[in-house]
């Protein structure tokens, strides 16, 4: 099986003859590849030539055009600081909706207007054609937390839901809207799943998160599937409280980062949800051994049970040790679903 063939038929619930793979490699992949990571975000050419080599280099099962969360706030005219080697950052003191009055007048940036929005796009185009047919290629959005929290400044957005919550829900609705019309784009460039990156989420409590968040979340997931495309929901940090409501999104694939039990999520979310990660990228994948690796990895797969896909908690750590990466790519590459239980 080709890692697309082994994701889709996964995600179907078929069988397949290994555990798919499927890590976020942003600076681990710009290092391989030996560029600089302002180089990586700024050029799709740059970006697919380092996806392509890590995802060869590892056996990974995806590609992806992950960089960054500063593609949609520059098309809309956000301030941006770059860095040579860093990824780019929004400057919150600088927030474009400091006022809340501009968000009435904000318009959502054209996909496809020549933006850096444009240049993702253009990156999923490049890795389709290049190595579509034989590694799946996935897309990446902001979802409506974290997105509203790029424009807004976060400490100032979660002072909003109880000072404002009238402009939290426009605003949310704006997100939802700009973040569908990108991911249209980069479906019809040759996306095969969608990533949600919506970290922010994880700082409410549960009361915020299903009177605010999971509502757009809901129609953020549900306009996507409409589109005919799969999903992939990434929230960093702890996500336990809100385990019933990312579970009931109905995303293809949840991720769980490190501090996220596994098998909490697994008797909360049920049996049919295919959960990835959760091992813990710096004090596991980067600080650990091999043999380290291995074991974390196989109780991951004993508590996931067969619905699972291998990866870490987030990001792989720009300078994780090769042998680690491929002690965690070894445990997919030797073990199918169904031995979740003599993993």
């Amino acid at each position: 099986m080709t890692g697309r063939e082994r994701i889709l038929a996964h995600l179907a619930g078929k069988p397949v003859d290994h555990l798919p793979l499927m890590p976020i490699t942003m600076m681990f992949a710009a290092d391989l590849a030996g560029v600089r990571y302002g180089d990586y975000a700024r050029d799709h050419r740059v970006l697919v030539e380092a996806q392509i080599r890590v995802a060869e280099t590892f056996g990974f099962d995806h590609v992806s055009v992950i960089s960054d969360p500063a593609r949609e706030t520059a098309d809309l005219g956000g301030v941006i600081e770059w860095f040579e080697d860093q990824p780019p950052a929004i400057v919150e003191s600088q927030a474009l909706l400091a006022d809340k009055r501009t968000l009435a007048r904000l318009r959502p940036p054209d996909p496809c207007g020549g933006g850096r929005m444009t240049d993702r796009v253009r990156g999923v185009a490049l890795l389709k054609e290049r190595i579509g047919s034989e590694k799946l290629v996935e897309g990446w959005i902001e979802g409506p937390c974290a997105m509203a929290a790029d424009l807004r400044g976060i400490n100032t957005l979660m002072l909003d839901f109880t000072d404002d919550p009238g402009f939290v829900r426009d605003l949310f609705e704006f997100c939802v809207a700009m973040e569908l019309e990108f991911a249209r784009a980069q479906f019809q460039a040759g996306a095969d799943i969608m990533g949600v990156g919506d970290a922010a989420a994880s700082l409410v409590g549960p009361r915020i998160y299903y009177e605010f968040v999971w509502p757009y979340e809901k129609k953020l997931v549900d306009g996507l599937h409409a589109m005919g495309g799969l999903v992939r929901l990434h929230i960093c940090g702890r996500t336990r409280k809100l385990f019933d409501g990312m579970g009931r999104l109905g995303a293809d694939i949840v991720d769980l980062d490190f501090v996220a039990p596994v098998d909490e999520a697994r008797r909360v979310m049920g049996p049919d949800q295919v959960l990835l990660g959760n091992i813990e990228p710096v004090g596991v994948l980067r600080n650990g051994t091999p043999e380290i690796v291995w074991q974390a990895v196989a109780q991951c797969h004993r508590e996931a049970g067969p619905r699972f896909i291998v990866g870490p908690g987030c990001e792989t750590v720009r300078d994780t040790p090769h042998e680690n990466m491929r002690a965690m790519a070894r445990y997919a590459h030797e073990h199918r679903p169904e031995d979740y239980s003599t993993a």
